[in-house]
């Protein structure tokens, strides 16, 4: 462990199957009220989520974000290229909750989860001794279910091309395809099937999606923006939906609401844009209790 600028931390968190995950822990002055760890987006670095992650230390709760292995600086996608999309969900995303229980046993501990990391929350993975968890834009991601028809077109020839494009080079060249960092081929492996799936991975029996996110009793609030062209408000529900067991509140924001013109995949978690946002995750995490046992998903 490493401690940078004052009240930023940084660690490498060693994976069961292998690997490290790069993680910075950001602290608030005085003691911490709360943690909370940041669960990225496919393709998205934890640099992106550092304004969030301070915005949390600045009122009070110890904030941590990481790499998925083979991403960031958690190692090079052609040196993981066997790590797949759920290795992500059920390896890489508990032992980021583990390592921040460890070290900030005695507070209530709560979860964001950013698409894919909405996603592992929702299947119950890193949700042990959690009191709730937010997702924002995280979406069955059928590619079907786009609307706009360049958007459709852009993402199913990236979904078509790049498992063979991953098998050559031993990693998705998602950087070229406009769609964020580079990612293992193990990932497209998985992912790729998903979004041509009218029910995404429900229909994947291996992932037993549903029967997890039955179990999952903890309170969930769930955000997406209105003007997102992957996690529409009904792509955003077929998620939530099979979530039959938790009290989920849902909130979609209009760039109006925010003040902006655009808020996309990304905006709730961007500086400038997604500040109401963090406020009403933070307001709504206190608004819950103290730290209980999780619903039984993979800690």
């Amino acid at each position: 462990m490493r401690t940078n600028a004052p009240g930023q931390v940084e660690d490498l968190v060693p994976v069961a199957a292998g690997g490290n995950v790069a993680v910075e822990m950001w602290l608030p002055e005085g003691e911490a009220r709360a943690a909370v760890v940041v669960h990225p987006a496919t393709a998205t670095p934890q640099r992106f989520y550092r304004s969030c992650a301070t915005f949390l230390a600045g009122h009070g709760v110890a904030a941590v974000t990481y790499d998925y292995r083979g991403t960031g600086r958690s190692g090079l996608p052609r040196e993981h290229r066997s790590v797949r999309m759920r290795d992500w969900m059920a390896q890489d995303v508990p032992a980021v909750a583990a390592w921040t229980r460890d070290r900030l046993p005695r507070v209530p501990h709560f979860a964001v989860g950013h698409s894919v990391g909405g996603h592992a929350l929702a299947l119950g993975f890193g949700t042990g001794g959690l009191t709730a968890f937010a997702t924002v834009s995280s979406h069955a991601g059928v590619t079907a279910a786009i609307e706009d028809r360049g958007e459709r077109a852009r993402v199913g020839m990236f979904f078509t091309l790049a498992p063979a494009l991953s098998r050559v080079l031993g990693y998705a060249p998602s950087r070229l395809a406009g769609f964020g960092e580079d990612i293992p081929a193990g990932v497209v492996r998985d992912w790729a099937p998903w979004t041509r799936r009218p029910d995404y991975f429900f229909e994947d029996p291996t992932m037993q999606a549903a029967e997890r996110m039955s179990r999952v009793r903890l309170p969930v609030l769930a955000l997406g923006a209105g003007d997102d062209p992957w996690a529409t408000p009904a792509q955003i529900d077929a998620i939530t939906d099979r979530l039959v067991s938790a009290a989920v509140t849902r909130r979609t924001y209009e760039p109006g609401d925010l003040g902006v013109n655009r808020v996309g995949h990304h905006g709730l978690l961007r500086r400038g844009v997604g500040e109401p946002a963090w406020t009403e995750i933070v307001e709504w995490f206190f608004s819950h209790g103290t730290p209980g046992d999780g619903p039984g998903g993979t800690a």
